[in-house]
């Protein structure tokens, strides 16, 4: 590909506009075109400050662009499927934010037809890129912890989403904890064979009505014989809490949470500190930054991607095996949730 790579956003919501002005700082790239559902005055004077030349309601108006290589899909779940396969058949390279879907059996269709038409398939796990969490995998990966024997990750956000996104995000396994399933999987270099969940709604009683939990503890067996523990809240009293810890044979390797600055104030009355970084936008920035960057760079220089489409469908399905294994109150095998997924193909029903 050239040395300079032409890309359109499909999706300007608040993700959609971080990725774009992320886009905007690397040199090989140009934006020529924007589209969402809603697009009218103000996502057009947001996209004349950028000189972002196009923006349209019309996604096919992007994909079947000529003169554009790749698309980053940031709109809704329920549009990534069908986005893919219009893009793959296109020939446009694809930065696609997760899940792909809420259906296991669509999601690999997706990531086939991105095979089939041999473009390039990235998934937004940003936490991969996060500069604690690239610290800890570089230890486990030179073997300073040994074996790996206990993962811990703990994810809680500051605030609970709007029922308008609950009603439609997939349940909190398949949208809040499936970055830490593919977080536990970047850490370990091991694939997840059985996941047991166990969830409770204790902050508001609005997710018992679309079949949710906000409260949730979910242990993980991985191949390699080590045992994961993840723990995920929708509201944190204190702030977005974002720790990772790996013990092994050797000795353990731990990341806190990021805060504002480092200072610490003692005083007879106790020791003080800032709370952590807000959310997600603040603490994950520069991993935005980074994820992004790799991907233009496997476009330009021909580098491996560092999340593919296979990633993406391993996720899913231990998000899939934790929603069971939530409903059934026991453990579930990822290949017992992956056979039952298909059983229901074509059903309308999901596990």
């Amino acid at each position: 590909m050239a040395n300079k790579i032409t890309i359109g956003i499909i999706g300007a919501g608040r993700i959609g506009k971080i990725h774009a002005d992320n886009l905007l700082r690397l040199p090989q790239v140009e934006i020529s075109a924007v589209s969402d559902l809603f697009a009218g005055p103000e996502l057009k004077e947001w996209a004349a400050k950028r000189e972002i030349a196009k923006v349209t309601q019309d996604s096919s108006e992007i994909i079947n662009d000529p003169a554009i290589d790749a698309v980053f899909i940031c709109s809704s779940t329920d549009t990534h499927v069908p986005l893919i396969k219009q893009a793959a058949k296109a020939g446009k390279h694809v930065f696609c934010e997760k899940p792909l879907s809420m259906d296991i059996n669509r999601t690999e269709e997706a990531v086939a037809a991105a095979a089939e038409a041999g473009i390039k398939l990235q998934i937004g796990f940003n936490r991969r890129f996060d500069h604690n969490f690239k610290r800890v995998r570089e230890h486990v990966l030179i073997g300073t912890v040994g074996n790996p024997h206990i993962v811990k990750i703990t994810s809680r956000d500051p605030n609970p989403p709007h029922e308008d996104y609950i009603r439609v995000s997939g349940g909190i396994f398949m949208d809040m904890m499936i970055h830490d399933f593919d977080l536990a999987r970047f850490l370990t270099g091991s694939e997840v064979t059985e996941v047991y969940a166990q969830g409770g709604v204790l902050i508001d009683p609005v997710f018992s009505k679309y079949g949710d939990v906000d409260t949730a503890i979910v242990t993980l067996r991985f191949e390699n014989g080590a045992i994961g523990v993840i723990d995920n809240s929708r509201q944190a009293a204190y702030g977005y809490d974002q720790r990772v810890e790996v013990f092994g044979s050797k000795g353990s390797v731990a990341v806190s949470n990021d805060h504002p600055n480092t200072a610490e104030v003692s005083t007879s009355e106790g020791i003080m500190r800032d709370k952590p970084l807000h959310f997600f936008l603040e603490r994950y920035n520069a991993a935005y930054i980074e994820e992004t960057q790799q991907f233009v760079d496997s476009l330009v220089n021909g580098l491996p991607l560092p999340v593919t489409g296979d990633d993406g469908v391993k996720a899913e399905r231990i998000a899939l095996a934790a929603k069971l294994s939530c409903r059934l109150g026991r453990p579930v095998k990822i290949s017992e949730a992956v056979e039952l997924q298909r059983q229901t193909e074509g059903t309308g029903s999901h596990v």
